[in-house]
């Protein structure tokens, strides 16, 4: 297959499952001095000032840990989380987030899609908002991001789920590095992905910035086995079992984080691994039941004695 059929394939593969569940988010305006934030029942929006980006969130509902969505490449909150939010905010609040460039948030000339960066621009949003810890749910970019905050900011985070990651590249299959590395606007047009960033970025002139940016995404050399097995929060792990994360490479995952044991006998780790069967990476979250399924139970366990 030449290599501009296969990249073409790759983006009508991602654009089928957000039709699925894109969905229209109301507050799409882009920031106003003074006017930070918009209040609705119990849902708000916000833009907060972090590292030189007006970073858009949203809160909703109320109790229990805060639940921080993180979401992958090229998405944003409505596109990846759109049908989860609202049945994950029936029992908690829930914190969502746009990364830079993504959705209502601003992009900044120069500054490169990294972990690191958006992992400071997290750090930055929680401290904005006064909140102390939460519970992430990252997705593919979104789940790198989740990692770096439990290994490095420990104190943030209570536990974790990452969706389609690998904790170092050698997990990963390389295609789909090489299809967004070479991906362009008219790759794009008319998908829901562009559409959505024309409706609600605040810089509908660099989609193809964009699209360079997460081409280079720097997501750095990766967790040592160590920095894994040192993470404090439990640790629920989801993966397609057509992803671009190797399977091998998620089952190692699991067994840095205590887990690969015989159950019945050493009983059931706090850290778990769910494989979703028929599933590729951009369709990890096209199934809103069985995602809520397996998120919302490891959430509720009760934190293991001592933690």
């Amino acid at each position: 297959m030449k290599r501009r059929e296969f990249i073409a394939g790759s983006v009508a593969a991602i654009a089928t499952p957000i039709d699925t569940f894109a969905q229209a988010t109301p507050n799409a305006n882009t920031p106003e001095e003074g006017i930070p934030m918009t209040t609705t029942q119990q849902s708000q929006t916000g833009y907060a000032p972090v590292n030189g980006l007006e970073m858009y969130y949203e809160i909703h509902g109320t109790g229990g840990t805060p639940l921080l969505l993180l979401h992958g490449g090229l998405f944003n909150i409505d596109l990846q989380f759109g049908e989860l939010v609202q049945a994950l905010a029936e029992t908690r609040q829930v914190i969502a987030a746009d990364f830079q460039a993504h959705g209502r948030t601003n992009d900044i000339d120069g500054r490169p899609l990294s972990t690191v960066n958006l992992t400071s621009d997290v750090v930055g949003l929680l401290r904005h908002l006064g909140v102390e810890q939460v519970d992430v749910f990252g997705y593919s970019i979104g789940a790198a991001v989740s990692l770096g905050l439990a290994i490095q900011h420990p104190e943030l985070v209570r536990k974790i789920v990452v969706s389609s990651v690998a904790f170092h590249p050698d997990g990963n299959r390389p295609e789909n590095q090489d299809a967004v590395g070479a991906m362009t606007v008219d790759m794009i047009a008319g998908t829901p992905m562009e559409q959505d960033y024309l409706a609600k970025s605040p810089n509908p002139d660099k989609l193809q910035q964009l699209l360079d940016k997460l081409g280079a995404y720097d997501d750095g050399e990766g967790w040592e086995d160590a920095q894994i097995e040192g993470i404090a929060a439990p640790t629920l792990i989801t993966v397609g079992d057509c992803d671009m994360v190797r399977l091998e490479h998620a089952v190692r995952f699991l067994q840095l984080r205590g887990g690969d044991v015989n159950g019945d006998f050493a009983g059931v780790p706090a850290s778990q691994l769910a494989v979703l069967p028929g599933t590729t990476h951009f369709f990890g979250l096209s199934r809103p039941s069985l995602v809520l399924e397996l998120v919302v139970p490891f959430l509720d366990t009760p934190m293991p004695e001592g933690q």
